[in-house]
Parts: structure tokens; C-alpha cells; sequence
């Protein structure tokens, strides 16, 4: 009789940790899709007080609030549950500061990191996002997902970069323009140029004109890998563009932008950025998975590619800062030289 072999001495521990890992991710992901937070905007509530608030049976709705507080946006106090401190900032609706909308953006990446082995193994992106042929329902959420950060995001550039010292600005491939609305809010002598695909313009307009903005930025057609915007402009910021392209096509944008910038002028770019070793920061590490199925050959690039794009575009005072932005993505920054 064979013996029986022996257990083996390492323990799976790192495999049950990701196994499990995702759910409080996905809980969060239903609290923000259920509007959660709201109804406790004003103090804790028991689970049947949150149920009516939102319309749901509370024997469903009552798993999800414990597995919120164990994902730490919720707190429990007998049977009363209440935001936590950053729950209340970012995840009630209607508070400036609101980013649950990004919960359409989530689902959306989250399920094209699901297929990533299937993309790597066919070699085509399994859920390829092709502004040329979405509908408008599909446009309308992606852009709907991406407001809220963009908003931050140019609320953040104006303080940090002092827009209210500039006049114009350049965003390129704004999509729902909103951080030029928010910098154009946060800088009342500041003006904005929002370019974009043919295919996009009206859903920037659209968010342009409900800001009450139409008379200060203007939202044109382009592509600004085939050709450089027209004008000069103090800054110019890309958010999440040049991880949409492949290497030389990102190199060409950069290219392009940098004409547009004026001599001195400041051009910002946000979005994720791996740094050389190719394992940092673990934002946009992850976050190829999901551009594997997402673009043809898009990804978040290296800290050395960037530097020499903007160098050979004629930047210098090049800085790049890790985890800086909305999300866990950097900002690179540089100066036109004269």
C-alpha cells in the first residue's frame, strides 16, 4: 500500500486573497448602481429605512449593506448603518464632490479585464471601444462615467498649475469636456478650446451647454493624430488620450499638441503611466488588463516613452508624478521651450 503524499508546506493564501479580494470591489460597484449613499446623507438609517428610500426589498438590499461595511464605506451601529467619512464626500449625490456616477466606468473596464486571457489568446481586444460604431445609448454612458473624474481632474490642474494666470486652454480628446468646465468654473477669465472626434462633439457640447459655458469654451472636430490643432494656446492638457493609441500614434499626437502650445506654454498630461521597471503603480498595471480588450495596441505607457515624446516635441522641464490624479492616474507636465 502507497503512502499518502504529503501536503504540500505553502498554503494558497495569495490565491484565496484575490479570489475573495473582489468582492467588496463589487459591492461598492452595486451600492454606487443602487444609489446607496444618498438616503444616508443625513444620518444613519436601519436597512428597512434605506430599502424604501431606494425602492428595493430590504431581505435583498440587507446583504449588501454588511458587505458595505465590510468593504469600509458604510458603518454599523446596532441596525443603523451611516456613510463613512468618505462615503458622505463622494458618493452622495448632489454634493460637489459626487463620483458615483464613475460606477458605469467600472463595469465597463471591470468586464474588459474579464476577458483579457481571451484577447491575449485571439489576439484581438474582445470588447474593443470604437467610437466610430457605439450608439449613442453607449456613448451617452461611457462619457456619463468619465464626467465626474474629469471634473476633478480640472478642478485639481487649475489649483495646482494656476490656470487663473493663463487665458486659453486646450483639451484634446476632451471627451465630455469637463475638466475645461470645471477649470472654466474654477477661472472666470479663462477660456477653453474642447477637441474631440467628429462622432463625440455633440455630447461634449451637450455637457458644455448645461454648465452654462457654451460662450466660453468651444468644442471643434478633430483628430489630433492626423493633424495639429489650430491656434496657440497657454496650456494644453490630453487626459486619458495617449493611452488609447499605440506608441507611434501617441508620439504623433504629442507631436501635434505641441504646436498648439505657445513658447513657455504648459502642456499636461493625465492618465496612467507604468513606470520602467513595467510593474508600478499597480493602478496602471491593472488597468492594461483591461485596455487589452478594450484597444487595439492602447496601454498605459512608460515614464521613458513619455519623456521622449514631449522632448522630441519641443518640451523640456519635464516631471512626471505618480498617482497625482483622480483614480490613481499620474500627471506629466512640461514647458514649451522658447
Amino acid at each position: 500500500m502507497s503512502a499518502l503524499p504529503k501536503p504540500p508546506q505553502i498554503k494558497p493564501a495569495t490565491i484565496y486573497r484575490h479570489a475573495f479580494g473582489v468582492y467588496p470591489s463589487l459591492a461598492m460597484l452595486a451600492g454606487m448602481q443602487l444609489d446607496v449613499f444618498t438616503p444616508l446623507k443625513h444620518g444613519p438609517k436601519t436597512a428597512a429605512e434605506v430599502a424604501r428610500a431606494i425602492g428595493v426589498d430590504v431581505r435583498k438590499l440587507q446583504p449588501l449593506l454588511y458587505a458595505l461595511v465590510n468593504a469600509e464605506l458604510l458603518t454599523l451601529d446596532g441596525e443603523r448603518f451611516a456613510n463613512t467619512p468618505e462615503a458622505q464626500v463622494y458618493l452622495v449625490r448632489g454634493e460637489p464632490t459626487y463620483v458615483g456616477s464613475v460606477h458605469e466606468l467600472y463595469a465597463d473596464l471591470w468586464h474588459a479585464a474579464l476577458q483579457a486571457g481571451q484577447s491575449i489568446r485571439t489576439g484581438t481586444p474582445q470588447v474593443k471601444h470604437d467610437f466610430a460604431t457605439m450608439s449613442d445609448d453607449e456613448l451617452g454612458t461611457f462619457f456619463r462615467g468619465l464626467h465626474a473624474g474629469a471634473l476633478a481632474v480640472g478642478r485639481q490642474l487649475a489649483a495646482r498649475f494656476g490656470f487663473d494666470a493663463v487665458s486659453t486652454l486646450l483639451d484634446v480628446g476632451g471627451g465630455s469636456g469637463g475638466l475645461a468646465i470645471a477649470a472654466c468654473q474654477s477661472c472666470p477669465n479663462l477660456s477653453a478650446t474642447v477637441i474631440e472626434l467628429s462622432r463625440i462633439v455633440p455630447f461634449a457640447e451637450e455637457f458644455v451647454r448645461k454648465a452654462g459655458l457654451a460662450e466660453r469654451i468651444r468644442v471643434e472636430a478633430a483628430n489630433v493624430v492626423e493633424q495639429a490643432p489650430q491656434g496657440r494656446f497657454d496650456v494644453a492638457t490630453l487626459r486619458n488620450l495617449l493611452q488609447v493609441l499605440g506608441p507611434d500614434d501617441a508620439r504623433q499626437a504629442v507631436r501635434n499638441v505641441g504646436d498648439a502650445v505657445a513658447p513657455g506654454g504648459l502642456l499636461v498630461i493625465i492618465g496612467h503611466v507604468v513606470d520602467d521597471s513595467g510593474v508600478a503603480p499597480a493602478e496602471a498595471v491593472g488597468m492594461n488588463l483591461a485596455f487589452l480588450s478594450i484597444y487595439d495596441e492602447g496601454q498605459a505607457h512608460t515614464e521613458r516613452e513619455h519623456r521622449a515624446w514631449l522632448v522630441e516635441a519641443g518640451f523640456a522641464e519635464v516631471e512626471v508624478h505618480y498617482r497625482a490624479a483622480q483614480g490613481g492616474a499620474s500627471i506629466v507636465s512640461a514647458r514649451k521651450r522658447h
